[in-house]
């Protein structure tokens, strides 16, 4: 089966049922639609598409914000066999260029918060067959998408499409260098229903709160589980904590995903008193689970203070894994925060040394996984394909260990360790240590270059509205810390993070291990 046939399913099953709602509450707006017309309107695109001769294998890029549009466009994509190339919302209009040339992209729809960046690159974009606009005016060098729609027949295409063929490309999120174009097929989309499903075990009469970006792999995959069961999800384009906790009071939300940084605003916001619990009606919120990033244990026994009975989950994974769920905690496993988890359903995890060797319960090395939402490879880079899949298995990158109850826990990125006097640092101790403290609401832990240490570790540490504390007061903290461990530096900044959550430890090594080595 594929993801589209599930689609087609809810609309014979629950035709009159809401399948997707859109929320702004920046201008107070709602929208919704019923699964037939999340159907129909999908087939339309898709009908949109043969008829501008897009066929089996072509690539179309897809550019927007979230939206209930978003959705039913790359389900029209993937109607027509033709693989859909969703594009970060924050690429700059060079990197958009650069990502249509790298697929060859044969169409490009975006939507109106980009007409700035497309303008820059339009004079280079003549391979494209054809730009369609989604948005209320229409750019006059683009097809009208909502024109679109009662021009084409709502029939289903009839394309033969098998689980092995080519679904999608995901570019990384560039946390450790140039995005790359990953190729998941539509066996692995569906391989991520399924898991999505089995972990948390989604109803029919649930409704999925979707926050993250859909173009990346996280947030859509989660929402799978909800597409098996043919149940409601809200999409909420915004991120304050009042917005998150009137959508699940009035759409009566029952599962959220959250990042780390909204899990810790939320509470900021309540502890400050600029929310009120009592004012929301939160008693279906069953499930709260967090991904993308390893998460402080001292946030979630936080989290539990305020919301006893919810579940909780860590989901872990990555685009190369078609999104989250490899690695999972459990919602029975909540002792065990801290770790991400054990292999998800239907998947096998290991941790090896440099040489692929299994390593013993403790011992730190780097966590490979495999199972059926493997990757099919990078696109046309089979040099980079071969460093990260050997033998069905893929190198994650990360580095973690497992205990003697087959839990894994992440130390680090493998890039981002910090080798300090040939000691091994990893960044997420410190950072887990560091999060611990009241003041601090994130931080990252950084390798500087020292001419007698090789690297040292720096903090650099945003804190919470209306908190002080001084340089000295926070290494004076970090003494509970074994000495090599303790940074030497503490900087006061905000901690940049990507759309999914993810540190970007990029940017703050560009910006500070330029200053002045310290001796």
């Amino acid at each position: 089966m594929t993801i589209m046939e599930l689609l087609q399913l809810n609309s014979q099953k629950y035709p009159y049922e809401t399948s997707l709602v859109e929320l702004e509450p920046a201008s107070n707006q709602r929208k919704e639609i019923t699964w037939l017309e999340f159907e129909s309107m999908a087939n339309r695109f898709a009908n949109f598409l043969l008829s501008r001769n897009i066929q089996k294998g072509d690539k179309v890029a897809l550019l927007m914000m979230n939206c209930l549009e978003w959705l039913l466009i790359y389900f029209g994509i993937l109607k027509t066999g033709a693989t859909v190339v969703p594009l970060n919302f924050r690429f700059e209009a060079d990197e958009i260029e650069k990502c249509l040339k790298t697929v060859n992209a044969k169409v490009l729809v975006y939507g109106p918060e980009f007409l700035e960046r497309i303008s820059k690159i339009e004079s280079t974009l003549n391979h494209l067959q054809s730009v369609v606009f989604v948005g209320s005016c229409c750019n006059d060098n683009a097809e009208d998408y909502f024109k679109l729609l009662d021009e084409y027949p709502a029939d289903a295409p009839d394309i033969n499409i098998s689980g092995q063929d080519e679904a999608g490309i995901y570019f990384t999120s560039g946390t450790t260098g140039v995005p790359k174009p990953i190729i998941l097929t539509h066996a692995n989309l569906y391989s991520a229903c399924i898991t999505e499903y089995t972990h948390h075990m989604q109803k029919h009469e649930d409704n999925f709160l979707c926050i993250p970006p859909l173009y990346h792999t996280g947030a859509k995959m989660h929402w799978f589980g909800s597409l098996f069961v043919g149940s409601k999800a809200t999409l909420l384009r915004g991120v304050k904590p009042e917005w998150i906790l009137k959508a699940v009071s009035e759409e009566k939300a029952t599962n959220v995903w959250l990042l780390v940084p909204w899990v810790q605003d939320i509470l900021d916001a309540i502890e400050s008193g600029k929310v009120d619990l009592n004012a929301y009606s939160l008693e279906q919120w069953s499930l709260m689970h967090i991904g993308a990033q390893p998460v402080p244990p001292s946030l979630i026994r936080q989290w539990k203070e305020y919301f006893p009975n919810q579940m909780y989950d860590t989901n872990y994974g990555l685009s190369e894994s078609t999104g989250p769920g490899c690695i999972h905690l459990g919602i029975e496993n909540i002792h065990k925060v801290g770790a991400i988890g054990i292999p998800g359903f239907g998947w096998e995890a290991k941790i090896v040394d440099d040489s692929g060797v299994p390593l013993q319960d403790g011992e730190k090395g780097e966590v490979i996984v495999k199972g059926p939402g493997v990757m099919k490879g990078y696109y046309q880079n089979p040099a980079a394909t071969g460093k990260v899949l050997k033998d069905g298995w893929l190198y994650t990158g990360d580095m973690g260990y497992r205990d003697e109850e087959g839990f894994i826990y992440l130390v680090d990125r493998k890039k981002d360790v910090i080798i300090s006097g040939g000691e091994n640092i990893f960044p997420v101790e410190i950072e887990n240590f560091l999060q611990a403290q009241e003041d601090i609401k994130d931080v990252a832990v950084i390798g500087m270059p020292d001419k007698r240490l090789g690297e040292i570790p720096i903090a650099i540490v945003e804190l919470k509205a209306e908190r002080n504390i001084t340089e000295e007061s926070l290494l004076q903290y970090c003494n509970a810390l074994p000495r090599y461990k303790r940074p030497r530096k503490i900087i006061f900044d905000k901690v940049p993070r990507n759309p999914t959550g993810k540190l970007e430890k990029p940017k703050l090594r560009e910006k500070w291990c330029k200053i002045d080595e310290i001796d």
